[in-house]
């Protein structure tokens, strides 16, 4: 009887994924040490699941604070630029450049602070692509005309199912990421358009920037990677904003593709399912 009731103990611990739930899994035997173990481990399970909740809670507390800090900091950076925008001269527009890196970086935190919950704020609908890539350029058109890079958008006029807020955020990290690495001398283009595919909508993003090395491909979208690039062209990378365009993206169903050729550019495709079914991991 031991000995059957041990080996149902130890094929229900390797059958499980969540090895905790195993309290759940196995009935309370007939014989003492049987009983002790159970018991012994319910209250390991109890106390491991408390402590769980009380970290649970912690964190809830600190991305609460996170986003309110995020909400009043928005309030000076606003009154800054409104200053700067009434006292236009070269020292003014070098400081309202400098803003618009803050609030870039401020945006990445917020969208950082919630990404591993999304779901708590997540609307898909079907949206119409040419002007959601129109709201990412125009938010960062400062930047844009700074760096002297000229825009070709076309093919654009397609419907896609995703949460409107969320996508902007990713297409502003991808701009910004292509503005970064741009060539300094010859034209500076960002070629943006979409396919229709079967059961899909892909959105091209084409730069003709510098690109990246072959075997450093594969780990762009990994958190704190910047790469040659980052290290080299001492552009202060923080190796995040990819890394969260990968999280954000498996989140709202669509597959981000990355391909580079060193010197020649760099194209991005985001993969958009055609359906308003999107898993929520």
């Amino acid at each position: 009887m031991k000995k059957r009731y041990y080996q149902k103990l130890y094929n229900n611990l390797n059958d499980l994924e969540e090895k905790y739930l195993i309290t759940e899994v196995i009935e309370m035997p007939e014989f003492m040490e049987g009983k002790i173990l159970k018991n012994t481990l319910e209250e390991v399970d109890k106390s491991m699941a408390e402590n769980v909740n009380r970290y649970k809670y912690i964190l809830e507390e600190y991305k609460e604070y996170i986003e309110l800090w995020i909400h009043e900091i928005k309030i000076p950076i606003a009154a800054s630029k409104l200053i700067v925008e009434n006292n236009k001269n070269e020292v003014t527009r070098s400081i309202n450049e400098e803003l618009d890196k803050v609030e870039n970086y401020i945006e990445q935190a917020l969208f950082y602070a919630r990404s591993n919950t999304v779901e708590k704020d997540y609307y898909i609908r079907k949206s119409n692509l040419k002007e959601i890539v129109n709201e990412s350029i125009k938010k960062n058109k400062s930047i844009l005309i700074q760096e002297n890079i000229s825009i070709n958008i076309h093919d654009m006029d397609l419907d896609v199912f995703t949460d409107n807020k969320w996508i902007v955020f990713i297409l502003n990290q991808l701009i910004q990421n292509s503005t970064k690495y741009m060539k300094q001398e010859g034209r500076k283009e960002i070629e943006m358009y979409a396919k229709q595919g079967n059961e899909r909508v892909i959105l091209y993003i084409k730069d003709n920037g510098i690109g990246i090395k072959k075997g450093e491909i594969t780990r762009v979208f990994e958190k704190g990677f910047t790469g040659t690039n980052g290290r080299i062209l001492n552009k202060k990378s923080t190796g995040i904003g990819l890394y969260l365009c990968k999280k954000l993206c498996d989140k709202l169903g669509i597959r981000i593709e990355l391909n580079s050729v060193q010197n020649e550019g760099t194209e991005i495709r985001l993969v958009f399912p055609q359906s308003t079914f999107t898993a929520l991991r």
